[in-house]
């Protein structure tokens, strides 16, 4: 399949802190008396959809105005990296995302942006991945899923959120560490890959905590192991990755903000101080622990470094040929 027709494809796959806030943060000099617009490149109710909610309302309180979300899904966030890659650097458009949109995906298709054409602005959310299943289906344990993929190449369709995605490269990571293929369904976003497993059209989901925590939770789903090297905290009887026979790596699924490039530092700076200090406040932390995640609070140059690793990652897979399209 060439860049073209993936890109074609990707757009139509079947659908910490305790305390209170501190005072307000100083009013920003580009406050205009416009909104900023966190512009959300998947589906609404998907974990990147989920953190922006939790922490966008008391974003807006600690700049003094207004913040609206934006959902812009399709082509794995592409289409919702691009807005923004050539949005004004003005500080009032700013993309909630994952590395992989902007890391991983200029690999795989012809994107119009790469990391340059954005600016860190700081860290949202952290979470554990987890690989789930209907408990209604026919895998109860990981041991038996990789089982019937070792014997029949195929065989086993396990959804994920989109092409280049974070859950994507951990399928990815996940087949090569089990020596098993895999039938990868991509989507446009958690919520409707969640939705295809929840209706029996698929076996499998590799997904972020964040998203699937409530139906786990509520016995809908079923956790077969998390990908993070400990137990992840919110679901403490799902057993590792490694716990389950897999080993050889880990994942996580951490969410940040990021501006386009050309915006000035002072914004930058002025946007990261209100935004740690948004997810210091405890209706913000108390959201994200609701759904499976903990409050990423970095610096705009150590969210930069985290990015700067995911691309190199890009890079060496894509040298490997794992980037490429089946």
């Amino acid at each position: 399949m060439d860049r073209r027709r993936f890109c074609a494809a990707a757009g139509m796959a079947p659908a910490l802190l305790a305390g209170a806030a501190p005072a307000r943060a100083q009013s920003p000099a580009f406050n205009n008396g416009q909104p900023i617009v966190l512009v959300v490149p998947f589906s609404p109710g998907g974990n990147l959809d989920t953190v922006a909610r939790a922490v966008a309302p008391e974003l807006g309180a600690a700049l003094g105005m207004p913040v609206v979300i934006e959902n812009k899904p399709g082509a794995g966030g592409v289409i919702g990296a691009s807005l923004v890659a050539r949005a004004a650097p003005d500080g009032h458009t700013l993309l909630v995302t994952t590395p992989n949109a902007i890391t991983v995906a200029p690999f795989m298709v012809d994107t119009d942006y790469t990391l340059k054409n954005f600016a860190a602005v700081g860290g949202l959310g952290s979470a554990s991945q987890v690989v789930a299943v209907n408990p209604k289906g026919r895998f109860q344990t990981m041991a038996q899923l990789l089982d019937e993929a070792r014997r029949h190449e195929d065989a086993v369709t396990v959804g994920h959120s989109g092409l280049g995605t974070t859950n994507h490269i951990a399928l990815l990571r996940l087949e090569e560490a089990s020596h098993c293929h895999f039938t990868a369904v991509p989507f446009k976003g958690s919520a409707p890959a969640i939705t295809a497993l929840l209706g029996g059209q698929i076996d499998a989901i590799v997904d972020q905590v964040t998203s699937s925590y409530a139906n786990i939770r509520a016995g809908k789903l079923r956790g077969l192991a998390v990908l993070s090297a400990e137990r992840d905290r919110f679901l403490p009887d799902v057993p590792t990755l490694a716990e389950a026979g897999v080993g050889g790596f880990t994942s996580m699924t951490q969410s940040g903000l990021v501006a386009p490039a050309g915006t000035p530092s002072d914004t930058i700076k002025q946007l990261n101080a209100a935004l740690n200090q948004a997810l210091q406040a405890a209706t913000v932390r108390e959201r994200l622990h609701g759904s499976g995640s903990v409050a990423l609070v970095v610096t705009p140059g150590q969210w930069q470094r985290i990015l700067a690793a995911e691309l190199e990652t890009a890079r060496a897979l894509d040298a490997q040929g794992k980037l490429a399209a089946d």
